[in-house]
């Protein structure tokens, strides 16, 4: 039978332009656009300011990430979450019907003590858990 190897790395995004993903070198390459426009429209004042937020912003697109995951899927999760609407399944009730409420004050209950369950003889439980685990 021939013998196979399995990839070990299959979440990994593989680096196409030097050391960025493709999806990391369409953020940064977006942002150097808007900022190439930037510069023969606005006053260098104002594309500097521009440029420093746009850049930032592509940055932490590309790179951050927030708890394991990518800062543009959070983005994601988060406008589905807010748009798709909510079903609450649960609806708490204000209490207890008001008959239970007197019943309970007219008759004080007795507490019962029930009897302990014990263990008659020898429990198999290990020996099952034994034989699974050792049987292949």
């Amino acid at each position: 039978m021939p013998q196979y190897t399995v990839p070990q790395f299959i979440e990994h995004q593989a680096k196409i332009i030097g050391p960025l993903t493709f999806q990391q070198f369409f953020y940064i390459g977006t942002a150097a656009g808007i900022c190439f426009i930037l510069y023969f429209t606005q006053p260098f004042y104002l594309f500097v300011a521009a440029s420093l937020i746009v850049f930032a912003a592509a940055a932490a697109l590309a790179f951050v990430k927030s708890g394991g995951r990518p800062l543009p899927l959070v983005f994601k999760n988060f406008f589905v979450f807010t748009v798709r609407p909510k079903i609450y399944l649960w609806k708490k009730k204000t209490g207890p019907p008001l008959k239970l409420i007197q019943a309970l004050k007219q008759e004080p209950m007795e507490i019962q003590k029930s009897p302990v369950p014990t263990i008659v003889g020898k429990s198999h439980l290990k020996d099952l858990a034994n034989q699974i685990e050792t049987q292949k």
